[in-house]
């Protein structure tokens, strides 16, 4: 185990509505972290919680999630991962807590922004040819723009109503302290 990276290592969570772009906002994340040569993991947490049915009570498989994230966090450091990247949703403080546990590390949390007309059009091209699908995208973008905003668990905000990723993944990366 690399202790010392352990002890420097840190975490971040792109929090926001669906459709707002974080995977791809931490994927570019990660790509300036390797450019500049920082060992780091992206982690897409929609992917560690997928499965069928959810548990009653855990609509969305937070639970599973955690227990998941819990064991790759732990790999990654074992390995000297210094940063790790996360795209997904926390909704409230407690969530917030609970998914910094289980990475083990300091957590900062950035909630992606943008205007919901901007997220509602990457969404019907993103659900073209899915209209139940894009319907339910639709009214969960707008029902999770509400809870993140009056939730309170983020550290910054970066808006993406206009500007470029690579923009956007730089001011994160500022915002976040990890230059």
């Amino acid at each position: 185990m690399h202790a010392d990276s352990t002890r420097s290592a840190q975490a971040l969570l792109i929090n926001g509505a669906v459709g707002v772009g974080k995977t791809t906002l931490a994927e570019a994340v990660g790509d300036l972290l390797a450019d500049a040569g920082i060992p780091h993991a992206v982690l897409d947490l929609d992917w560690l919680r997928q499965s069928w049915p959810a548990p009653p009570g855990d609509r969305f498989n937070f639970g599973l999630l955690l227990r998941n994230l819990r064991s790759i966090a732990s790999n990654y450091l074992e390995v000297g991962v210094t940063r790790l990247v996360l795209a997904g949703v926390v909704e409230h403080q407690d969530e917030r807590k609970q998914l910094a546990d289980a990475v083990g590390v300091d957590l900062t949390v950035c909630w992606l922004r943008a205007e919901l007309p901007v997220i509602h059009q990457r969404l019907a091209h993103r659900h073209a040819r899915e209209p139940e699908a894009l319907q339910w995208h639709l009214d969960r973008s707008t029902e999770l723009d509400g809870i993140l905003g009056r939730a309170a668990v983020d550290d910054f905000i970066i808006d993406t109503t206009t500007g470029s990723v690579s923009d956007a993944a730089a001011s994160v990366i500022k915002a976040a302290n990890w230059q």
